[in-house]
């Protein structure tokens, strides 16, 4: 039986139980569904020293934070938007993918990657989404073609963990539903490659 393709969800704020960490919860819960192994970088977890490439070796988080990366099929990325763009936390934790520059899949190589933004209001929304996108197209990944921009002035999630607009909880599970699509048939490219090399 062939394992189960990996989905790691990264963001939210330094608040526990943010709007941006819900939605990824969502995200993943979905994935889960789906088949995935899944697990969340959130929170405390991406509290680490601004990166620097010149200081060898990395924090505890930052080494949890690459070898999940690293062993990924699918990311899922949420920020919340501060001023118009990514916060300066989950933007922190993406520059430590630096560190995997040498790796097979460097960055963000060969991953179907999600992308959640939270505003409070959709002019902050929509331009995080959009520069989330741009950092993962930076970073060599394959942005889902559905990205999703939440306004928590308009919506947020109850006590089910749902998304109180019915809209915004498809999109969150149909974003899901990608970039597990993707990591699979990703997956079974690469097989299918190495059985071409050693045949």
């Amino acid at each position: 039986m062939q394992q189960a393709v990996k989905v790691v969800g990264i963001g939210g704020s330094s608040r526990p139980g943010s709007t941006a960490e819900l939605g990824l919860r969502v995200v993943l819960a979905e994935a889960a569904r789906l088949g995935a192994e899944v697990s969340l970088v959130s929170g405390a977890d991406l509290v680490m020293p601004l990166y620097d490439p010149r200081v060898a070796g990395c924090p505890p988080q930052a080494r949890r934070l690459l070898a999940e990366v690293a062993s990924a099929d699918g990311v899922v990325l949420a920020s919340p938007a501060y001023h118009g763009t990514v916060s300066g936390l989950l933007k922190n934790a993406l520059d430590y993918t630096e560190e995997l520059r040498d790796d097979t899949r460097p960055y963000l190589s060969d991953r179907a990657v999600g992308c959640l933004s939270v505003g409070m209001g959709w002019q902050g929304a929509v331009t995080t989404l959009a520069a989330l996108r741009d950092v993962v197209h930076a970073l060599r990944g394959w942005t889902t073609p559905l990205g999703v921009a939440l306004n928590s002035a308009t919506a947020g999630f109850g006590a089910d963990g749902e998304c109180s607009d019915p809209h915004i909880q498809q999109q969150l599970t149909a974003m899901a539903g990608q970039v597990v699509e993707f990591a699979e048939a990703r997956r079974a490219h690469r097989a299918l490659r190495a059985e071409a090399v050693h045949a």
